[in-house]
C-alpha cells in the first residue's frame, strides 16, 4: 500500500485547492506499465472516498494524451525570445546559498536540467530569478510558470478544464515541494471562479498578489 495526495480545485477567498490523502494498492517496479497500474488504484479508490468521476494524471506515466502532454517534461512555453519546458525554466532560475540562476539550463532538455550537479551541490536554495523578476520561497514559482505554459498552449489548457482532479505519481509530499498536479488544479480553480484572467497571468506582479503563500519549512534544494 501507497500514500499519494490528490489535487482538487475549490472555490474559497484564499484558496484555490483541497488537498486529500489516498491510500491506495502500489505496483512495484520502474516500468510504465507499473506505474500505470499504481495509477490505476490510486483513481478508483479516490473516486469511491471523493466521490468524483473525472481524475487527470499528469506525469509522462499517464495513460491520457494530455496529462502526458501538460506534465512539466513536456510543457514548452516562450518568454522573451526564448523558449524552454517548464523543467528546465525551473531548474534554471533556481538561485542557491552558493550560485545561480544557472540560466544555461534553459537551452537542456528537462531530465538534463533536473539532474545537473550544481543543484545539488550549490547549498541551500534561497529563491529564483526570471529573466530579471526575483521570487522567494514563498512565492510559488513553479505555478506561475505553469500557469503561463498553460496559457500559451491552448488545447491542452482547454482540455485539463474537464477535469475534477489531478494527481502525480511520482509525487511524494516526503520528498518534493512543488508539483504539477496542484498547478493544474490551480488553473481550474482560477479559470472557473474567475480569480485571473489568463491574460493577466503573465503578469508577476498580478500572481503574487492572489495566490496563497508557500509554507515552506525545510529549504534543501533536493524538496524543491
Amino acid at each position: 500500500m501507497a500514500k499519494r495526495p490528490i489535487f482538487i480545485p475549490i472555490n474559497k477567498s484564499e484558496e484555490f485547492v483541497k488537498q486529500e490523502e489516498i491510500e491506495f494498492s502500489w505496483s512495484a517496479g520502474f516500468a510504465k506499465i507499473q506505474k500505470q497500474k499504481s495509477i490505476k488504484s490510486l483513481h478508483e479508490q479516490a473516486k469511491q472516498k471523493l466521490n468524483l468521476k473525472n481524475i487527470l494524471e499528469i506525469s509522462s506515466k499517464s495513460n491520457e494524451e494530455v496529462g502526458i502532454l501538460a506534465s512539466a517534461f513536456n510543457l514548452k512555453f516562450s518568454w522573451k525570445n526564448k523558449i524552454s519546458s517548464i523543467e528546465s525554466f525551473f531548474q534554471g532560475s533556481k538561485v542557491f546559498k552558493h550560485g545561480g540562476p544557472y540560466i544555461d539550463l534553459y537551452d537542456v532538455n528537462s531530465k538534463k536540467a533536473k539532474k545537473d550537479k550544481r543543484i545539488k551541490e550549490s547549498g541551500n536554495l534561497l529563491g529564483f530569478s526570471f529573466f530579471g523578476e526575483d521570487w522567494i520561497l514563498q512565492d510559488d514559482f513553479y505555478t506561475w510558470i505553469y500557469l503561463v505554459g498553460l496559457f500559451q498552449n491552448k488545447t491542452i489548457s482547454e482540455k485539463i478544464l474537464n477535469y475534477e482532479a489531478f494527481t502525480d505519481i511520482e509525487f511524494n509530499t516526503k520528498k518534493s515541494f512543488n508539483c504539477q498536479a496542484y498547478s493544474a488544479a490551480f488553473y481550474v480553480s482560477m479559470v472557473k471562479n474567475k480569480k485571473m484572467g489568463l491574460n493577466q497571468i503573465q503578469s508577476p506582479a498580478h500572481f503574487k498578489e492572489i495566490s496563497p503563500k508557500k509554507e515552506v519549512k525545510n529549504f534543501q534544494p533536493e524538496l524543491l
